[in-house]
């Protein structure tokens, strides 16, 4: 589902304008990226967390080089679904 399906679902479920629920969407988004960049944890009850995750630095492998390349340690976002939403993707 893209965005675009995304704000359109949401409409039609509401009965909303496009482009108020376009404004909301990106707000949202907006909200969530601002909170994982400062470091914290969203947290969606029923639905999961937005959370970070620190990974380790690491050796890659450059293969078209045959180099070794250092990773330094990094943040990524990361998603992890509640209980029933994992137990919906099941069934």
């Amino acid at each position: 589902m893209t965005k675009a399906e995304l704000i359109n679902d949401i409409s039609i479920a509401t009965g909303y304008d496009k482009t108020t629920i376009t404004a909301i969407v990106e707000a949202y988004m907006d909200s969530v990226k601002k909170t994982l960049v400062g470091g914290e944890n969203v947290y969606l009850r029923g639905f999961g967390t937005f959370q970070i995750k620190l990974r380790r630095a690491k050796i890659a492998r450059n293969i078209n080089a045959s180099k070794s390349v250092p990773v330094p340690p990094h943040r990524v976002a990361s998603f992890k679904p509640a209980k029933g939403f994992a137990k919906d993707m099941r069934a």
